[in-house]
C-alpha cells in the first residue's frame, strides 16, 4: 500500500454518487442529507451562508469527496486544505499522521497531493455541491462559499504554481478541469430531475473571493504583512491571516493547560519567543485592515493555529506534533476575547479550535464566524456530528459580519478555563487494554462487551432495562455475572470505560443500569431461580465465600452440582462484606448476592478454616478461592502503620468508633485508600484525614468517581508527597516533583531532599496484599517466581489435579469482575462445556441506531440506553472516522450485518480508522482492500483484490502469501477461500462497481 492518494476523476465522482443515492439513497456513505431553511442565512464578505461553519482546512477538505460529504451534513463553509510549493512526494509527511481519541494531535501541514490536483478537487467539488444543491433540494447554489488557504512564505505564495492555484479559482473558467466538469454535466443532462442547464449555466467559475494565509511558526511580523498585503491589493481577496495561540504568551498558556488538567502536554517558551508578538502583531492588524478597506475588501483573523508541543511518549512520528480540539478551545477563545477587546468588536473574527455542537451557537452568537472544525468530525460520528451543529446554528439570528461582542466572547473564555468540558479527564482512558484482532468478516463488536471480563452482554441488558423488562434483563445478566449487586455497585466498570461513547461526551451509565436490573427483577427472578436437572452431580468444595467463591458455586449449582462452600468467617461476603465500608455497598447487596447461590442449594459452611486439602476428602473437584490475605508491608523509619484491611474490618465491626485519634494520614493512591479515607473521616473523634502519594492525583490507580467521593467527603489529598519515618505522631515525607513525560506517558516522581512533617495520631498503609503462599505449599500447589500459584490461565487447575485456585488468591489483588472471569473459566472446565451463551444483541433498529451517531448528548433519566450506539449491530467507525471515505460499509446477500471494505487509492495511511476501531489492529492495514490496479496491490502486504479492467473483467485476490484468479467470485470457494469473503468480493461487483 502506498501512501499517496489518487483522486476520483469527475466521471467516476459523478458515477458513485449517482449509482449509491439511486440504488441505496446514500452518498459517500452520508445519509439524511441536511436541508437548510430559507429564512435562516448568515452575510459574509458580500454573499450568504446557509450555515456558517464547515470543515477547516485540513484532512477534511484535501478530496472531493470530503467536501460533499461535510455539505451534505450542513457544512456551508469550506476552508480549502492548505496549498504550497512543496507538493506531492516532495512533501514529506510521517504516517501514522493524525491521533485524535483524545485532543487532537498531528503531523501535517497542508496538502499531500500536486497542487495543481487540488486545484482540481476543489473545481469538482464546486460543480457537485451545485447540482446537489439543486438535484436533492438542500439549498440555494449561492448558499456556501470555498475560502482558499495557502502558505507558508510570500516566495512560495507568488511562485508560478501557486499563482495559478489562486488566480484558477478566483476565475476558473480558462482552465481544463472547469471545461471538462461543466462539458460532462451538459452531455448527461437528462440524468437529472432537477438540475438543468439553467443551472449548469449559473455555476460561476469565480470559486474562491476569499483567501486565509497559514504561516510557518517564526515567520516574522514584517513577512506576514507582505504576503497579506500582496493578497488585497495584487490579488484583489477578502484575506485572513492565521494567528497563533502563542500570541497569548507562555505563562498563560502553560496555567491555562495545566489548570484543565494538561500538565502532560509538553512545551518550552521557544515558540512563544519566535512566534510573532501580540504588541507587533496589534499595529499590523490596524494597518492591514486600513489597507483592506481601502480596496473595498475585507481583511481579519482566524483563530487559531493548532499549538504545538512535544512528543514524548511516542503518539505520533517525529519529535512536535500539533494539538487541536477540546484542549484548544481555551486559548482560542481566550485569544478571540482579547483582540475583540483590543478591536472592540470591529475585528472580523473566522474561528478554529475546539468548536462543536456544545459550544458553536454561543461563538456564532457572539458574532465570530465563519467556524470551522477537525478534530470533532475525527471521532465516531464522523461527518455526521456536522447535522446536530447545523441544528444548533439554525436558532442563532446573527446576521452581519464583523461585528463581535467582546462581552460575551469574554464570558466563553473564561468558562472555558473551569467548564469539565475543556478539561482532561483524571482517569478516563478511553478504549479496550486487550484488543482482539480485527475479522475480516463480521468484525462488528461492541467494546463494552469487549473491555468487560466476563463480556457481559451489555447492549442487550442495556436495552431491557429501557424497556422496563426487569425481569428478562437481570436474567441475562445472571447468566454470566452472578454478583449483579455487587458488581453493580463497586465494579470499577472497564466497560464504561471501553464504551464508544466516551468519543462523544461521556460514557453510557452501564453499572448504573445494572444495579437497577438487579433491584427492580430480584423478587421475581429469585422465586423462579432453580437448578438445572442433572443425574450424576459432582462433589465439589469451594474453599472460600467471597466474590470468586461465590461466583463458582453459581455456575456450578446452576448446573445442577453438589457445591459446598467453607468459609473461614461468620459470612460469606468476603472483602466487600467484611471490609468495603457500608457507605460504599450496604450490606443488605451483598446478602441478596449471596441468596443466589443459597436458592441453588451451595450449603454454606461458615467458621471453617480449612487448613490443607487432607481435610477436604471425598470431593471430586476442589476449588480455592481465599483471596490474599497477607497484609502488605510499607517500611518506615520508626513506627509501623497499620494495615488498611485491618483497619477497614476493625471500623466495618465497631460502627466507625476505632479510637484513631483526631489525625490521621493514609499512605497509597488506590480504591482501597479512598475507601480508607473515607472511612476514617467517618469515625468518631477524627477532625482531619490526609491521604499521601508521590505522584499526584492523576496518576492515582483509583477510579475517578472514587477521588471524586474522597474530595467531597472532606479527604485532603497530599500529593507529590513519599513517607520516610514515622515517630511521635508525625509523619515526615520527602517532597517529590514531576519529571519530564517519559515513555509509557507518565511523569516519574524525582526527590527533592526537602522534608515534610505531617502531624498524624494514626498512620493508615493503604498499599496492597499478598496471597498466603505458605498455605499453596502445604497444599502441594507449585508457587511461581513471581510468588504466584501456577495454574492453567485457561481452566485455572493448578499441578495438583482436580484443585483449582481462582481470584485474588490466583493473582494477587484485582477486581470482583475478574474474580468472576476465574470462576466462569473453572467451572466451564469442570462442566465440560461453557457455563454461559454467546453473546446477545439487542434488537434496536438499525435507522434508530444511525440516527444516535454523531449526536453528543448527555445522560438523562435512569437508564440510557437511548444513547447507547449497540456496536455490535452497527459499528461502521472505521467508515465514519475516515476523512476520505476510504473505509466503505457494503451490505452483502446471506449475511446479516454489513462489511467493511478499504479502498486503497482513496488513502493516505492517516491512521484514524485504527486509533477508534474496538479491535487491536488498524483497518487501513488489515480489513480486506479494494485495489485499483493489480500494480497497487503488488506495492502493498494487504489482504484484498482487484478486477483486471473494471468489474465484469477477472478478479485477483490475495489472501496472505497465497494469489488467486477466478472469472467469477464464486470461483474463490474451490479454491478454498472462505465463503464470507467470497461473498463480499461478489458483492462489490455486482452491487458496488463504482468503488473499482
Amino acid at each position: 500500500m502506498s501512501d499517496r492518494m489518487n483522486p476520483l476523476s469527475f466521471a467516476e465522482l459523478m458515477e458513485w454518487i449517482e449509482r449509491e443515492y439511486h440504488e441505496y439513497g446514500t452518498i459517500f456513505g452520508q445519509r439524511d442529507f441536511y436541508k437548510a431553511r430559507e429564512d435562516v442565512s448568515f452575510g459574509f464578505l458580500g454573499g450568504k451562508l446557509e450555515t456558517p461553519f464547515g470543515p477547516a482546512a485540513g484532512p477534511h477538505t484535501q478530496l472531493t469527496q470530503n467536501i460533499v460529504a461535510a455539505y451534505l451534513n450542513g457544512s456551508r463553509f469550506f476552508e480549502l486544505k492548505t496549498v504550497q510549493t512543496l507538493d506531492g512526494e516532495d512533501l514529506p509527511v510521517s504516517k501514522p499522521c493524525i491521533l485524535a481519541d483524545e485532543e487532537g494531535y498531528n503531523v501535517e501541514w497542508s496538502t499531500e497531493l500536486y497542487v495543481e490536483e487540488a486545484f482540481e478537487e476543489y473545481v469538482k467539488a464546486w460543480f457537485i455541491l451545485h447540482v446537489l444543491s439543486r438535484e436533492l433540494g438542500l439549498g440555494a447554489p449561492d448558499g456556501f462559499q470555498f475560502n482558499m488557504s495557502v502558505g507558508y512564505d510570500l516566495a512560495g505564495i507568488r511562485s508560478a504554481k501557486i499563482d495559478r492555484f489562486i488566480e484558477g479559482l478566483k476565475d476558473a473558467s480558462g482552465t481544463m478541469i472547469y471545461r471538462r466538469c461543466r462539458e460532462y454535466l451538459r452531455k448527461r443532462i437528462d440524468n437529472f430531475r432537477y438540475f438543468n442547464l439553467g443551472d449548469l449555466e449559473k455555476i460561476s467559475p469565480q470559486i474562491c473571493s476569499s483567501i486565509t494565509l497559514s504561516t510557518l511558526h517564526g515567520c516574522p511580523a514584517a513577512e506576514i504583512k507582505k504576503i497579506a498585503s500582496y493578497l488585497i491589493e495584487e490579488k484583489g481577496l477578502h484575506t485572513f491571516i492565521k494567528c497563533n495561540p502563542t500570541l497569548l504568551g507562555y505563562e498563560f498558556a502553560r496555567d491555562t493547560l495545566t489548570g484543565l488538567g494538561y500538565e502532560n502536554l509538553s512545551f518550552t517558551d521557544f515558540h512563544f519567543k519566535d512566534d510573532l508578538q501580540y504588541e507587533d502583531a496589534v499595529p499590523m492588524i490596524k494597518r492591514l485592515q486600513k489597507l483592506a478597506a481601502d480596496k473595498g475588501l475585507t481583511f481579519g483573523v482566524k483563530l487559531t493555529n493548532t499549538f504545538p508541543v512535544q512528543i514524548k511518549a511516542g503518539e505520533l512520528p517525529g519529535e512536535e506534533m500539533y494539538m487541536s480540539g477540546a484542549a484548544l478551545f481555551p486559548l482560542s477563545i481566550a485569544l478571540a476575547a482579547k483582540l475583540s477587546a483590543e478591536f472592540e468588536g470591529n475585528l472580523p473574527i473566522s474561528y478554529s479550535g475546539g468548536a462543536d455542537a456544545r459550544n458553536i451557537g454561543a461563538i456564532v452568537s457572539a458574532g465570530i464566524y465563519p467556524v470551522t472544525l477537525a478534530t470533532t468530525i475525527l471521532k465516531p460520528g464522523g461527518y455526521g456530528r456536522m447535522k446536530q451543529i447545523s441544528s444548533e446554528l439554525e436558532k442563532v439570528s446573527v446576521q452581519t459580519s464583523g461585528c463581535v461582542d467582546p462581552g460575551a466572547v469574554r464570558a466563553l473564555a473564561d468558562n472555558s478555563r473551569t467548564n469539565v468540558i475543556y478539561a482532561k479527564s483524571l482517569k478516563v482512558k478511553t478504549g479496550i487494554s486487550e484488543k482482539s484482532p480485527i475479522p475480516q468478516i463480521d468484525c462488528f463488536v461492541s467494546p463494552c462487551s469487549q473491555g468487560c471480563p466476563i463480556h457481559q452482554d451489555i447492549p442487550a441488558y442495556l436495552e431491557l432495562v429501557f424497556e422496563e423488562k426487569y425481569n428478562e434483563a437481570l436474567e441475562l445478566i445472571l447468566k454470566k455475572n452472578p454478583l449483579p449487586f455487587t458488581t453493580g455497585t463497586i465494579c470499577p466498570h472497564n466497560c464504561m470505560s471501553a464504551c464508544m461513547r466516551h468519543f462523544y461526551e461521556t460514557g453510557v451509565r452501564i453499572r448504573d443500569v445494572k444495579l437497577l436490573a438487579a433491584k427492580k427483577g430480584y423478587d421475581s427472578v429469585y422465586e423462579g431461580l432453580k437448578p438445572e436437572e442433572n443425574l450424576h452431580p459432582k462433589k465439589i468444595a469451594v474453599v472460600g465465600g467471597g466474590p470468586a467463591g461465590i461466583a463458582a458455586a453459581f455456575f456450578l449449582a446452576r448446573a445442577g452440582e453438589d457445591v459446598e462452600m467453607f468459609v473461614a468467617s461468620d459470612s460469606p461476603g468476603g472483602l466487600p462484606m467484611g471490609v468495603i465500608p457500608e457507605f460504599r455497598i450496604p450490606t443488605d447487596a451483598i446478602r441478596k448476592d449471596i441468596s443466589f447461590i443459597e436458592k441453588l442449594g451451595v450449603k454454606i459452611r461458615t467458621k471453617q478454616r480449612i487448613g490443607a486439602l487432607s481435610e477436604l476428602q471425598g470431593y471430586d473437584r476442589i476449588i480455592l478461592a481465599i483471596g490474599a490475605p497477607v497484609a502488605g508491608e510499607l517500611k518506615l523509619q520508626g513506627d509501623s502503620p497499620v494495615g488498611a484491611i485491618t483497619f477497614l474490618r476493625d471500623a466495618k465491626k465497631t460502627g466507625a468508633k476505632a479510637g484513631i485519634g483526631a489525625k490521621v494520614v493514609v499512605i497509597g493512591g488506590g480504591n482501597t485508600a479512598m475507601d480508607t479515607a473515607r472511612a476514617a473521616i467517618r469515625t468518631e473523634g477524627v477532625s482531619e484525614v490526609s491521604l499521601v502519594y508521590r505522584r499526584n492525583r492523576r496518576y492515582m490507580s483509583a477510579d475517578e468517581e472514587e477521588l471524586d467521593a474522597a474530595l467531597s467527603d472532606g479527604v485532603t489529598f497530599r500529593e507529590l508527597l513519599a513517607p520516610v519515618k514515622y515517630t511521635g505522631n508525625v509523619l515526615t515525607c520527602e517532597e517529590m516533583e514531576l519529571g519530564e513525560v517519559d515513555a509509557s506517558g507518565r511523569r516519574s516522581p524525582v526527590p527533592t531532599g526537602r522534608m515534610v512533617e505531617i502531624p498524624a495520631d494514626t498512620v493508615i498503609a493503604a498499599v496492597g496484599e499478598r496471597i498466603d503462599t505458605e498455605f499453596y505449599e502445604k497444599c502441594g500447589i507449585t508457587i511461581t517466581e513471581k510468588g504466584l500459584p501456577a495454574v492453567d490461565p485457561l481452566t485455572m487447575e493448578s499441578n495438583v489435579e482436580n484443585v483449582y485456585v481462582i481470584g485474588d488468591g490466583r493473582r494477587g489483588p484485582a477486581t470482583v469482575v475478574e474474580a468472576i472471569a476465574d470462576a466462569r473459566a473453572c467451572a466451564d472446565h469442570i462442566l465440560g462445556v461453557s457455563a454461559t451463551e454467546t453473546q446477545v444483541r439487542p434488537h434496536v433498529p438499525t435507522a434508530e441506531l444511525r440516527r444516535r451517531r454523531g449526536v453528543l448528548a448527555e445522560p438523562s433519566g435512569a437508564c440510557d440506553f437511548d444513547r447507547c450506539l449497540a456496536c455490535s449491530v452497527l459499528c461502521e467507525t472505521c467508515a465514519d472516522v475516515c476523512p476520505n471515505r476510504a473505509n466503505v460499509s457494503v451490505s452483502v446477500v446471506g449475511m446479516e450485518m454489513p462489511q467493511i471494505v478499504h479502498i486503497d487509492r482513496l488513502c493516505n495511511e492517516c491512521g484514524n480508522c485504527a486509533t477508534f476501531c474496538p479491535h487491536g489492529g488498524a483497518p487501513y492495514k488489515e480489513k480486506l482492500t479494494l485495489f485499483e490496479t493489480y500494480g497497487d496491490m503488488k506495492e502493498s502486504t494487504n489482504d484484498g483484490f482487484c478486477f483486471t479492467d473494471r468489474p465484469g473483467s477477472q478478479i485477483i485476490l490475495r489472501m496472505g502469501n497465497r494469489l488467486c484468479r477466478a472469472d467469477s467470485a464464486a470461483d474463490f470457494i474451490g479454491l478454498g477461500i472462505d465463503a464470507g469473503i467470497v461473498r463480499l468480493i461478489d458483492a462489490v461487483r455486482t452491487s458496488y462497481p463504482y468503488l473499482a
